[in-house]
């Protein structure tokens, strides 16, 4: 077998942007710090009436400002530049369009910032699609990807024989949406490839699993038993149907589900804990998505990242999304894991996914992994 491997180029764009002109930049803070509950909105809308009123000039600015601001505030930016440019496209002036391309292509900007400013060039320039999109397979954003990936997908399906098993290849290089990775994975199998799914997204699937302890009338989320505060492999401890070591764990799945309720066993009313160690190429930034049926804990390092308390309230890849920040080398990973005592049949789910990757969606991979995740027969 030889691993196959389709090269990309991508370029990271940096483009220099004028400078915010003074009145424009007082009109924007003045959005970005609108508040919730309306708190400063009567501030807001005059901004934004300033904003519109400066015409096609304040186009650039308000896509700028995006960068930093908060959803809300993103709202009334959005708001905003959508006002001035349907003006100018109703009165026939167009968009300025060079100033925005130049944005567009800069990817250290706002990505739903640069999106806005790509959709309402397309209503001026639908050309511009297959101008542009192409050269976003590897774009840091998400919806640029799933463009240029749906494009490939679409002549790999015109194509045939290696032609089409090449172009799926490069597709799955963007691919960071779990629809797109199924239809891409699906055809390539088909075609003889080994497509390596866990490792594509970046799931972790090798665990130490300990449990269960008692966790009846839901008491035991708030209960610190002994895995939160030390992760002693050789320890045993008191659980809830006698003493409990930790036992190793792995999945197979795809998608990197470990199922507690058919591996181990569907203890009701219990709490169980896994760990595992992820090996960091360097301190970085990145996400953790989580996918569970049921209540959970996070830690890392030892500190408390997030939780929710929540039951069988559905579940699916990348159901919540945790920001971290890893450190150089080995990172303690502990996930508590809640089971309740429904008997429904949709309440008997005891299960979770874990992936480590960027805010595109892109795996990150521990230390020393490789890259590859396609292999010919």
């Amino acid at each position: 077998m030889r691993w196959k491997w389709v090269a990309v180029c991508v370029m990271t764009c940096t483009v220099t942007l004028p400078a915010i002109p003074s009145q424009a930049a007082d009109e924007i803070k003045t959005l970005q710090s609108v508040g919730g509950e309306a708190e400063g909105a009567a501030a807001a809308r005059a901004a934004r009436d300033a904003l519109v009123n400066g015409g096609a000039a304040n186009l650039l600015p308000i896509l700028q400002g995006f960068n930093g601001s908060s959803k809300l505030a993103s709202n009334w930016l959005r708001s905003s530049f959508e006002a001035i440019a349907d003006n100018q496209l109703q009165s026939k002036k167009g968009l300025p369009k060079e100033e925005l391309l130049a944005f567009v292509r800069d990817t250290t900007q706002s990505p739903s910032a640069r999106r806005l400013a790509y959709e309402w060039l397309l209503k001026e320039t639908p050309a511009l699609e297959d101008e542009l999109i192409p050269g976003m397979l590897l774009d840091p954003s998400a919806d640029f990807r799933r463009d240029a990936v749906s494009k490939l997908i679409d002549q790999a399906k015109d194509a045939s024989g290696k032609a089409s098993v090449a172009i799926y290849e490069k597709a799955l290089q963007g691919a960071v949406h779990e629809d797109h990775v199924r239809t891409i994975s699906e055809a390539l199998r088909e075609a003889g490839v080994k497509v390596d799914i866990q490792k594509h997204f970046g799931f972790l699937t090798s665990w130490k699993i300990i449990g269960p302890f008692d966790n009846r009338e839901m008491a035991g989320f708030a209960v610190a038993y002994p895995p939160e505060t030390e992760i002693n492999p050789g320890a045993e401890y008191k659980g809830q149907l006698g003493q409990v070591s930790w036992t190793a764990i792995s999945t197979e799945d795809d998608y990197g589900l470990v199922n507690i309720a058919k591996q181990i066993e569907n203890y009701k009313g219990s709490a169980m804990y896994a760990t595992t160690t992820f090996r960091s190429e360097g301190p970085q930034q990145v996400q953790f998505r989580l996918g569970t049926p049921n209540a959970w804990k996070l830690w890392v390092n030892g500190k408390l990242i997030f939780q929710r308390e929540e039951y069988h309230r559905g579940s699916g890849m990348d159901q919540y999304t945790i920001p971290v920040v890893l450190k150089d080398g080995a990172n303690s990973i502990l996930l508590k894991v809640c089971q309740n005592e429904q008997e429904q049949p949709w309440a008997q789910d005891y299960e979770f996914q874990l992936r480590v990757c960027n805010a595109t969606g892109a795996a990150i991979l521990p230390k020393g992994n490789r890259a590859d995740v396609s292999q010919s027969k």
